[in-house]
């Protein structure tokens, strides 16, 4: 038995809604700096993770209300969200790397056999590890490096989350906790990539050659 309630399923889709409004004016900005292949790659990457994240918490919903335990729609968190993080992580380095005009390529993760989630999680870190640099980075060409403790602050709450992903989140408290970490970590990412924005991301030239 989990111990979910309605008001614990309806904060966590705080840090989601978080995560999805810094993905949409950071597509807005960058997508005349990055090739087709990366776009679509980062573009892909972070709707992944805006549906997982919708869906976990969802499932919770569904659960507390006494719907139904939807049990599909908590065991596909962490593998839709781990290759979305991925995703998003190679299209934004890409667009200060590479001038993709190729279709990348996509990781394969999950061996069938495999039952738990340390891969996963270790994927969703290094992905949104990559996407926090990229975006530290773009803070230093804006002449804003203040900014890279706001993402800093960002990556550790996700640290934190792949730490917590072991505990047993049956419990309310663990399930609290998880998502106070969630909203700061999603709402600290919201900050910086909203100052990035009114400190002139979209004009930036990143000079990577990428073409539209």
């Amino acid at each position: 038995m989990k111990d979910f309630s309605v008001s614990m399923a309806l904060v966590d889709y705080i840090p989601v809604i978080c995560f999805a409004i810094a993905s949409v004016i950071l597509m807005r900005d960058l997508y005349n700096k990055m090739s087709k292949g990366a776009f679509a790659l980062f573009a892909a990457g972070t709707i992944d993770i805006t549906l997982a994240g919708g869906l976990k918490a969802t499932y919770k919903l569904l659960y507390a209300a006494g719907a139904c335990d939807f049990e599909a729609l908590n065991a596909m968190f962490f593998p839709v969200q781990s290759i979305g993080f991925i995703l998003a992580g190679v299209g934004i380095l890409a667009m200060l790397c590479y001038n993709q005009k190729e279709k990348g390529a996509l990781l394969a993760v999950a061996p069938p056999l495999f039952k738990g989630t340390f891969v996963f999680v270790g994927l969703m870190v290094a992905g949104l590890g990559i996407l926090d640099t990229v975006l530290a980075i773009l803070s230093v060409k804006l002449k804003k490096p203040w900014l890279i403790a706001i993402f800093a602050i960002s990556f550790v709450c996700s640290l934190g989350m792949g730490y917590l992903s072991s505990k047993d989140f049956a419990e309310a408290a663990m399930n609290w906790i998880a998502e106070g970490v969630n909203v700061v970590g999603q709402g600290a990412l919201l900050a910086g990539v909203y100052l990035l924005h009114k400190n002139g991301l979209a004009e930036l030239e990143v000079n990577t050659g990428s073409a539209k």
